[in-house]
């Protein structure tokens, strides 16, 4: 027997808008301008077919405009605050608050010395990674 995906589910604005880390303002002002098509749901609210969504997602999707660091083929850049440093040793872990993102990084207490890392710090998280796991909400 053959099982295919669930459809794609339609989200109300609150939750499009915890996605793409914007106010629910915002997404209602892409709904009255057309940016983003709306229907009502059984229960008469507003939502957002997925599929819509994802696709003003990617159409927006930019790399973080930053004059911080140099060129790079880390497509994942983060630029944030550091937020905590602790050194113990010779590691240390660097805590970083980037936009909704919390990103931790391990690395030599020496870089960390080099790079002057500590709270308050202005940095740029570069992740490239063979194995990213994803995840869908539990059913």
């Amino acid at each position: 027997m053959r099982t295919y995906a669930p459809a794609v589910p339609s989200l109300r604005i609150r939750d499009a808008a915890e996605l793409l880390g914007v106010s629910d303002d915002t997404v209602r002002r892409w709904i009255d301008t057309g940016a983003l098509t709306a229907q009502k749901d059984d229960a008469g609210r507003l939502v957002i077919e997925g599929r819509d969504l994802a696709e003003l997602a990617s159409a927006n999707a930019r790399p973080p405009q930053t004059r911080l660091g140099s060129a790079s083929s880390a497509r994942n850049r983060f630029p944030g605050l550091v937020t905590r440093v602790v050194i113990d040793g010779v590691m240390a872990q660097v805590e970083m608050q980037c936009g909704p993102f919390t990103v931790v990084s391990l690395m030599s207490s020496e870089s960390v010395r080099a790079l002057g890392l500590e709270p308050g710090s202005v940095a740029v998280a570069s992740v490239k990674a063979t194995t990213v796991v994803v995840e869908t909400p539990g059913r």
